[in-house]
Parts: structure tokens; C-alpha cells; sequence
């Protein structure tokens, strides 16, 4: 009897627990803890990890990406400039209260951030490798081009969640992390083991690489490339090989136009699937062509004296006397008569509109799908030109050099066809030529780091203002090439006077301030410590352009 009692209570216990458990479940269903980690899928992660590279608008009211800054940092390598004489990025100037200028960092530290983290610890549980390699790429490039738009940041400490308040870490560190992470990427991307599957890694990767891992290496390789070629001003170039580095990784990165590394844009009415320089999202109205670039193309710089690019009606936009002028970027539209205006970048032919025409004109990277690059395999053949002519090889100089423009030419013919006048598509006839002429492609005894130099500006105009502002800042803007005595930047001329912002204290711009809603709100410590609230604190110097 007692047994059955005790064995009546036991089952009625045991019933009871079920009912428990089964209810505590149901609620636990229902009731999500919201302080709980919910492991999402990372397919769904990284697209927009991915458009975080160009110009992303999170939910939060939060735009970051290359395309933000690149519309204000164009105007101090001259790339183009505001209708308005009176706007301060022209002369190199401040931000003010704002977060401008602020964009990669939010893209890094926000955009990216624990994303990039969440797909990387997930990745590693669900034995995903080509998603973690993926992760760890987008980190490394990361570091790098923070660190080359901002010097000192968080470092050692980004992404800790425990503190309210970070100490910044010196650029030198960043590029060792760069490269730390570049090879541990690369050590992911290898592996074929787990859950690797391209079909899968194409699902969150549709608008990049499409899940090619073979190029997301490429993608790779060109960071280190990049790292190594940004030193050139330092005695490591020279005495630990920091030179061949730069040729090994550049030979490894993308051969051909089929590896660049672009951004792609579905189209639609919802800003987010357009580029952040198309139409659609009418952030570059405003925006005109500056006239150094103009005058590359036209032959009014004295480096290509009287040649005409073939690639201008691909990339500059032409005004009413069908001639291509621009603005000096610290004086707007001052000194242009109404004809020589150029168009808006969407081809409005009314001078001073800031809208886009009924008809969609636009052109290359300002188009609403206009595919944005961030690495090409023609920046990679500059790399190598640079780097062979700084180590005395001016014929394997020379060959890099000509294959540079030659694939610059061919992504524009096969990449950005779009409203170009009949009488300016480039022929197979018009690039040869170019190619022939000597004041383009000199023997290989006469090829300059000003030829060098200056094609490259030409080719990476329009998407490649970050790396373009890294070259220009090696060369301190104005610097003389030490062979041939002249500027390398020929003809660039900086704001000076009382075009130069009055806080510069008579210097040029070589950095950009920490972002100013997370940095200047919260971190007034470290930025003490580091000088940045210093008015001129933009002008210091960065370490990679240091000897």
C-alpha cells in the first residue's frame, strides 16, 4: 500500500514536471528573452555587411560606406568640387559639429563591426569556413582603410562591449593587424572542408563576388598589395623588401577586369538597391568635374601636353559647347562662363541644375546601378609599375604600366556603355593610338613616377578617392620626383592663402578627425590624449606618409 501511494505520487509528480516543461516551453516560445543571443542566419548577415562598403543606410538613420566620404574627401585631391564657392572641403577645412568625414568609421566600427564578429563565431560553429575567410577579409580591409583615413584608432579594444570609453592604438599597429588578419582569411578561404559550399556562400554574396572564393583570395592579396605599397616614404621599403612584397601580392591580386572587386546594385524604387551616387538617391547634384582632371584628359596638363583621352566622355561630363571644363573645387563655379559649364554627373544640360534630367543620362559610376569598384586589376598593374620603377626595373615597369591603361579602357568599354555619345565610344582604333602615343607610353628609359602616378589618378577617378588621397598624401601633394626634378602630381596646385581653411594654420589636410557622434560625445579622454580636438589636428601628419 505504501508503495502504490509512493509510486501514485511519483507518477503524479513526473506528470506534473511534463505539464511544467511543456508549458515553461510554450511560454519560453512565445515569450522570446530578449537579453538572449539569437543566432541569425549569416547568409542574411553579410549582404549587408557587403553594402556597407559603398554607401549603406541602416534602419537606425545611420549612413556609412566609401561613397559618403568620397563626395567630400574628392575635393581635396581635386577628383571634383560643389557648385558652391563657399563650401570648406574645397579649402581643406573642418567639419564642424557633424559627423562628416565620418562615414568608414561608422562602416567599421558600426556597419561591419559585430556582424562581421557574429559571422565569424557562427561561421566557426556551423563549420562555414568560407564565410569566416570572407569575415576576415572585410576586417582586414577594415583596418586598413580606417587607419589611412583616420591614423590612431581603436584597435585592442574595438568591439569590447564592456567598456564605455577606448584608447586608441598608433597606425603602425593597424597595418600589422591588417596583414595578421589578411593571412588568416586567406586560411579560411582555403580550407574545402565543413560546410564550405559556393552555392551557399552566393547566397549572402550575391551582389559582390557572387561566392567566387578564388577571388575573394584576389581581394585579399590586393590589401596586402596596397599595404605595402602605402610605405613607400619609409626605410622598410627598401631594406625589408617591402618593394617585392608589393609586386608578390599585386601579381597575386586581380589579373583581369573579371577579378575587380565591385559593388553591384539591383536598381528599384527603394534607395538601397541604387548606388549612392545614381540619380535616384540625388546625393551628387551639386557636384561638378574639378578642373585638374579635366585637364589631364583634354592635354592642358603639362605631364600630356595636347593629347586627348579617348576614356573622357566615359567618365567626365561635357557642357554646352560639348567641351569638358571644371571647377576649381575652393571656388565653385567662379570663373566659368555659363557655356563652359559642365554638367551635373546625370547629364543635366541646364549649367547649374542639381537635379537629373527627365531622361536618365547618367554614366558610369553615377549611374543607379552603376557598379561601384574597390579594387581593380588596373590598380594592381600601378602597383607594380611603381614599385618595379622604384627598384631600377623600368622595362617591367613599362609593361605593367601599359597593361594599367589598357584594362582601365576595357572596363569602361565593357562595364559602363551607358549614354556615351556616339562619337566618343572608345574603338579598338582610338585606344591603340592612345597606347601609341609616346607622351602617354614613353620608351621604357623615359617612363616617370609622373606618368605613373597621374594615369593612375586618372583611372581610379570617380570610386577610388580614398586610395587616390593615400597616394597623394606619399607624395605631400606637391612633391618633387627626385629623377626628373618636377612635381609628381604635375600642375596640382593646392588652396593656399585665404583659400586654406583659417584653423589649417597654413597646412594641408592629412587626416580625417575620429567620427564626431560616437568620438567627440564619448571618448573625450582619449581624444584629448591624442591631440584630436586640436582645431588643426586634421593636418598632422600620418605615419605611413613619414620617412
Amino acid at each position: 500500500m505504501k508503495n502504490k501511494f509512493f509510486n501514485s505520487i511519483l507518477l503524479a509528480g513526473v506528470t506534473s514536471l511534463l505539464f511544467m516543461v511543456s508549458c515553461s516551453k510554450k511560454i519560453d516560445d512565445a515569450y522570446l528573452n530578449p537579453n538572449a543571443q539569437v543566432i541569425e542566419p549569416i547568409e542574411s548577415i553579410l549582404p549587408s555587411v557587403i553594402g556597407g562598403f559603398s554607401a549603406y543606410y541602416s534602419s537606425a538613420g545611420t549612413g556609412y560606406g566609401l561613397q559618403n566620404d568620397g563626395i567630400l574627401l574628392g575635393r581635396y585631391i581635386q577628383y571634383w568640387g560643389s557648385t558652391s564657392a563657399a563650401e570648406l572641403y574645397g579649402e581643406m577645412g573642418g567639419t564642424g559639429a557633424s559627423d562628416n568625414t565620418g562615414s568608414v568609421w561608422a562602416a567599421v566600427y558600426y556597419g561591419h563591426g559585430q556582424n562581421v564578429n557574429k559571422i565569424i563565431l557562427w561561421g566557426t560553429q556551423q563549420q562555414k569556413w568560407d564565410y569566416v575567410g570572407v569575415a576576415w577579409a572585410i576586417r582586414a580591409w577594415g583596418w586598413l582603410q580606417l587607419t589611412n583615413q583616420y591614423g590612431d584608432a581603436i584597435l585592442k579594444e574595438a568591439f569590447n562591449t564592456s567598456l564605455q570609453q577606448f584608447h586608441y592604438d598608433v597606425q603602425s599597429d593597424f597595418y600589422d593587424s591588417c596583414r595578421a588578419i589578411c593571412f588568416r582569411a586567406l586560411s579560411f578561404l582555403n580550407r574545402t572542408d565543413g560546410n564550405v559550399s559556393p552555392a551557399n556562400l552566393a547566397i549572402g554574396d550575391a551582389y559582390f563576388y557572387n561566392g567566387d572564393v578564388s577571388k575573394w583570395k584576389k581581394f585579399v592579396y590586393a590589401i596586402l598589395a596596397r599595404s605595402y605599397n602605402d610605405l613607400t616614404n619609409k626605410a622598410i621599403y627598401t631594406s625589408n623588401g617591402y618593394a617585392d612584397s608589393a609586386i608578390k601580392y599585386a601579381n597575386l591580386a586581380m589579373t583581369s577586369n573579371a577579378d575587380n572587386a565591385t559593388c553591384k546594385f539591383a536598381g528599384g524604387n527603394t534607395s538601397a538597391l541604387n548606388s549612392y551616387y545614381g540619380p535616384f538617391r540625388g546625393n551628387v547634384g551639386t557636384i561638378r568635374q574639378a578642373a585638374y582632371i579635366c585637364n589631364l584628359m583634354t592635354g592642358l596638363n603639362s605631364a600630356f601636353p595636347g593629347v586627348t583621352d579617348p576614356r573622357a566622355p566615359y567618365m567626365l561630363r561635357e557642357n554646352t559647347n560639348g567641351t569638358y571644363k571644371g571647377f576649381t573645387p575652393w571656388l565653385g563655379s567662379a570663373g566659368l562662363v555659363t557655356n563652359d559649364y559642365p554638367q551635373n554627373f546625370w547629364g543635366n544640360a541646364t549649367a547649374t541644375s542639381t537635379a537629373a534630367p527627365a531622361v536618365d543620362n547618367s554614366r558610369y559610376v553615377f549611374q543607379n546601378t552603376g557598379e561601384y569598384p574597390m579594387m581593380t586589376a588596373s590598380e594592381m598593374q600601378f602597383i607594380l609599375a611603381e614599385s618595379y620603377l622604384r627598384k631600377g626595373n623600368n622595362a617591367a615597369a613599362l609593361t605593367a604600366y601599359t597593361n594599367a591603361i589598357s584594362l582601365n579602357f576595357d572596363m569602361l568599354t565593357t562595364k559602363y556603355t551607358n549614354n556615351i555619345p556616339v562619337a566618343g565610344v572608345i574603338t579598338p582604333a582610338s585606344k591603340a593610338a592612345y597606347l601609341a602615343n609616346p607622351i602617354i607610353v614613353p620608351a621604357a628609359s623615359a617612363l616617370t613616377l609622373t606618368d605613373i602616378m597621374l594615369q593612375k589618378y586618372i583611372a581610379l577617378y570617380g570610386w577610388g578617392v580614398h586610395e587616390t588621397w593615400t597616394d597623394m598624401r606619399r607624395y605631400h601633394y606637391t612633391d618633387l620626383d627626385p629623377v626628373t626634378g618636377k612635381q609628381v602630381y604635375a600642375d596640382f596646385a593646392p588652396p593656399s592663402g585665404i583659400y586654406l581653411n583659417a584653423t589649417n594654420n597654413g597646412k594641408l589636410v592629412y587626416r580625417c578627425r575620429p567620427r564626431y557622434n560616437s568620438e567627440y560625445l564619448y571618448d573625450v579622454p582619449e581624444l584629448t590624449r591624442i591631440g584630436a580636438e586640436a582645431p588643426d589636428y586634421n593636418t598632422l601628419e600620418m605615419w605611413y606618409t613619414q620617412k
